[in-house]
């Protein structure tokens, strides 16, 4: 649950990070292991103590690591990229994978700057030149990046920095980013265009967009033809956003006139088709490497780590609705109600699952309904799966083809804060409703068509019957003979004479053999024993 206090929490530092790191996670009593360096199968070998792992890009976290990563919760990239996660298998597994996507920002802006001016002004050449001896200064003639069209792709935390400064150097700044607003274009001061239009207008092209389907090769031969000639491109961003071969071919041509690249589709680019070509400036992937940078991402993901494991608050998560310190204490109260809802639903259900609905209405239509519904769904199905959480919660109900619909209503009716759940399955639909008392206090307020007001505790008997006189006292004597005692007793029904529930607090859980007793009792038409 959020606000949780766990102890002997152990994490794995596996990367070169800031030596703050382990002291941020030691000052909140988190044990840390520094051990930099390690082969897979070194990885293999020990993954399986940890419950965090904070990295940067040399580890791989792959599905082989994953399958042996028992205990692990939460995987910290002290950075933005995540190419070196296997993302959807973490999720399945239930383990938040977060970055750091700010951190690193104004680093990488600047050294597409930088690049930017290497490029136009041919630094890289001139400097091994003249360390040479050589005076060639009709060689390296350059150009001005003044009135010139800069062409970025992407337009996110990096890409609009860029776009700051290249403005401030009076450049003219044309934009592809299909999720870029026209109202935050108009702030920036940019151009918002199709993709087509920027790459035969821009005299430079940088890249700021994630690697993803859309985007993976987006520089390629037919994007390339359409650039204009002496078009000069930059990429701090991932190596596999450009087809090399392609990109090779149209400098050897001559119609790229330079190309400035800090990643590469495989690093460590120790080789590469692009190297030795003197119209290529390469760096190592430095676009995040000052010394600012490197301190800030890691105590940033230090900090986002402890945050998640010891109260479960989650920031910047790749694969999880972030969920800060602040909604995480408005959530405390609605978790145990959800949670409680789930489980009663999920202890009903016999039949397959076809779909569910959680309505919120009132008070709670307020706060963030995601992490309630993704809970909701883990107190559910965890009486179907083994392995579950409120991470791959939904996705697991996504692979077994259950429909999960959220609906919100702001507007009170009989409680300020009321909670629907519906099951369908594949013969009947379940409703479970219920609602906070006194602020933070769960209560079950109705079960399919039949109001009622009960406490859930750790055992508790649910029947179904007839409302028949009779009934209530030869249940208590049922129970009595047996031993049980009886804490609370909850009655609810549709009409006189109808359907009706009875829902019992006992001290102690109940057999199968008295079960079957109480399953004997005049008009009863269903019986169950709740553990919670």
């Amino acid at each position: 649950m959020f606000g949780e206090i766990v102890v002997m929490l152990k994490v794995l530092i596996s990367d070169k990070l800031s030596s703050a790191t382990v002291q941020i996670f030691n000052d909140l009593g988190i044990e840390t292991d520094v051990k930099v360096g390690l082969s897979p199968h070194e990885l293999k070998t020990i993954i399986f103590q940890y419950d965090g792992l904070a990295i940067r890009s040399e580890t791989k976290v792959t599905a082989d690591i994953l399958n042996v990563a028992t205990n692990l919760k939460v995987i910290g990239r002290a950075g933005i990229g995540v190419d070196n996660i296997d993302v959807p298998g973490a999720t399945s597994r239930g383990i938040v994978v977060m970055n750091t996507p700010f951190g690193n920002s104004i680093t990488t802006a600047e050294h597409t700057i930088a690049m930017l001016f290497a490029l136009a002004r041919n630094i890289p050449q001139a400097n091994a030149s003249t360390h040479a001896g050589n005076w060639e200064k009709s060689k390296f003639i350059g150009i001005e990046l003044t009135d010139k069209i800069l062409g970025i792709i992407g337009c996110g935390n990096i890409g609009s920095i860029v776009a700051e400064r290249s403005i401030g150097l009076k450049m003219r700044v044309i934009v592809y980013d299909p999720l870029l607003s026209k109202e935050r274009a108009e702030i920036l001061g940019v151009d918002k265009v199709e993709l087509n239009d920027l790459l035969s207008r821009a005299d430079f092209i940088t890249l700021h967009t994630p690697l993803t389907d859309a985007t993976c090769n987006i520089i390629n031969a037919e994007s390339l033809a359409r650039t204009k000639k002496g078009v000069r491109i930059v990429n701090c961003a991932r190596g596999s956003l450009i087809v090399e071969k392609d990109l090779k071919i149209a400098i050897e041509s001559g119609h790229v006139a330079g190309v400035a690249l800090d990643v590469f589709k495989e690093e460590p680019a120790k080789s590469n088709m692009l190297f030795g070509n003197e119209k290529v400036i390469c760096t190592p992937h430095l676009g995040a490497s000052t010394i600012e940078a490197q301190e800030n991402v890691a105590l940033q993901i230090a900090k986002q780590m402890s945050d998640y494991l010891l109260t479960r608050t989650i920031t910047n998560a790749i694969n999880m609705t972030s969920v800060s310190l602040e909604d995480a204490s408005k959530l405390n109260p609605y978790l145990a109600l959800v949670d409680q809802l789930g489980s009663f639903a999920g202890q009903l259900t016999e039949h397959g699952i076809k779909s569910v609905s959680v309505n919120y209405e009132g008070q709670v239509s307020e706060v963030n309904t995601k992490i309630l519904t993704a809970t909701i769904l883990e107190s559910l199905l965890k009486f179907f799966v083994e392995t579950i959480n409120f991470v791959n919660a939904p996705l697991i109900a996504k692979e077994r083809n259950i429909t999960v619909v959220e609906t919100k209503n702001d507007r009170s009716g009989d409680y300020h804060t009321l909670i629907k759940l519906s099951v369908t399955t594949d013969r009947y639909t379940s409703i479970v409703a219920g609602t906070l008392l006194g602020g933070d206090k769960p209560r079950l307020v109705l079960i399919d068509d039949i109001p009622i007001e009960a406490e859930i505790a750790q055992f508790m008997l649910y029947v179904t019957n007839a409302d028949k006189p009779g009934f209530i006292g030869k249940l208590g004597t049922t129970l009595g003979d047996a031993g049980v005692n009886i804490a609370t007793f909850h009655l609810g029904r549709n009409k006189v004479g109808g359907d009706a529930i009875a829902l019992l607090q006992v001290d102690q859980p109940m057999n199968n053999n008295l079960l079957e007793k109480v399953r004997t009792i005049p008009n009863v038409v269903q019986v169950r024993a709740m553990k919670f």
